[in-house]
């Protein structure tokens, strides 16, 4: 493929993209939208329920332990996934390098 099909193909792409966009923007909305007049109606005025008032629970601090805990455990997470992210990365490179060096040698 030349660099001017390339161009060409994108260009239609991204404009294919901008006519469905407009065309899925001229839809009706999945939501009606409210209508005032229906306001006006005096039936949908005194329509309404009665509303309880209940007490809530109050916020309650987590415990020390339960934080020390939490923070432990986190520090663990962190460090077991740098171990791995650190091999993965190690392995990566020594390989990387280990072809490089091969290429050289031909």
């Amino acid at each position: 493929m030349s660099l001017n099909e390339v161009t060409t193909a994108a260009a239609w792409i991204a404009g294919l993209a901008i006519v469905a966009l407009i065309a899925a923007g001229w839809r009706k909305p999945a939501r009606a939208t409210a209508d005032p007049a229906r306001a006006l109606l005096r039936r949908r005025r005194l329509a309404g329920e009665e509303v309880e008032d209940t007490g809530l629970e109050l916020y309650r601090r987590t415990s020390w332990p339960r934080r020390i805990r939490a923070v432990l455990g986190t520090g663990f997470l962190a460090v077991v996934t740098g171990m791995a992210l650190a091999t993965i990365i190690g392995i990566g490179v020594a390989a990387a390098v280990i072809t490089i060096t091969g290429l050289l040698k031909q």
